[in-house]
């Protein structure tokens, strides 16, 4: 957990605020990185200012060369919960507007057809051994079905230790996930035969292993070295790639996911106001906006199913949209 270092007037609200939050279950780890720089730029520009003022945010907000319009909102948007927390107290703190940032580019999710998750996993079921990761053939095909059949995000999957795949219930702990809580997942059966045979390839010869998919030092895998493979099983099943930010990408097994479960719930009549629940729970959304989005765009992928969603299911899908990053 990143330190509470900060020198500014500014330090004693900062630390009071992170704790606060993770008093309440958030983890603030890239926040406090964020707070640090911005108790630097405070440091030097602005040594006397005893809140948050206008002026500081009049330079804080000036987008830097080639930044991104998220990194800027990120940092931005962290001096606003500053702010926030400081006039509650009484103080008179300026609140930047961050509706006024520049918008985040968006990216419509790239749904898997049926024809080419088996051409991709045939690659990947292909994936041969390497001198350099001894383990890499084993890993992949594990890897990259549970991104799929359980719609976990990749630093979730990475970051599994052997101690939280239960090999015997089938079950895996997704711990301090995206917002900060644990969940349990479960497998079927068939994925968790596969997980069986892989832990008694890999762990099975050396105990002392940390992460269910170790990288060949025992740390965690560095997630370049996934898309690294990926982009190559793209290529070699026939999967043209757009480019960066274009996809598909890895993140886009968890949308497909998403759609095929909700595509399968229609067509057995399940009732969603039952089974939405499920799997908001299930993909560790906060909010049941964030699967609403997915229920959209099932709607809009597959027409054959669009007047049946419409007719039973037109509360769930209107208003807003959730964030597909989510």
């Amino acid at each position: 957990m990143a330190s509470l270092d900060f020198y500014s007037n500014l330090a004693p609200y900062m630390v009071d605020m992170v704790e606060q939050k993770r008093a309440l279950g958030y983890k603030y780890e890239e926040q406090v990185k964020l707070l640090k720089k911005f108790d630097a730029f405070c440091l030097e520009c602005f040594p006397d200012e005893k809140t948050v003022t206008k002026a500081m945010l009049d330079i804080w907000t000036i987008k830097k060369p080639h930044e991104h319009p998220g990194t800027l909102r990120h940092r931005v948007t962290v001096v606003s919960h500053l702010a926030r927390y400081m006039a509650a107290l009484g103080y008179n703190a300026y609140i930047y507007p961050t509706n006024e940032l520049p918008k985040e580019p968006k990216y419509t999710p790239y749904i898997y057809s049926e024809d080419e998750l088996r051409r991709l996993f045939l690659q990947i079921d292909c994936c041969h051994y390497s001198s350099k990761v001894p383990d890499r053939h084993l890993i992949m095909p594990v890897l990259f079905r549970i991104l799929y059949c359980c719609g976990l995000r990749l630093g979730e999957v990475l970051r599994l230790k052997v101690s939280d795949v239960d090999l015997t219930s089938g079950v895996l702990l997704i711990r301090d996930s995206k917002n900060g809580n644990d969940r349990y997942v479960p497998m079927s059966q068939e994925l968790t035969a596969m997980c069986r045979d892989y832990a008694a390839e890999v762990h099975g010869k050396f105990t002392g292993h940390q992460y269910f998919f170790p990288a060949p030092d025992d740390g965690m895998i560095p997630e370049i070295n996934i898309y690294t493979n990926f982009r190559r099983f793209l290529r070699k099943a026939g999967i043209s790639h757009g480019g960066k930010g274009k996809g598909p990408r890895i993140y886009d097994f968890r949308h497909t996911f998403a759609v095929h479960s909700l595509k399968q719930m229609v067509l057995a009549n399940k009732d969603l106001a039952v089974y939405h629940q499920v799997l908001k729970t299930y993909m560790g959304h906060s909010f049941f906006k964030y699967t609403a989005y997915y229920l959209r765009l099932t709607k809009d992928m597959f027409p054959d199913i669009r007047q049946k969603i419409e007719s039973h299911y037109e509360s769930f899908i209107t208003g807003p949209g959730g964030d597909y990053r989510d």
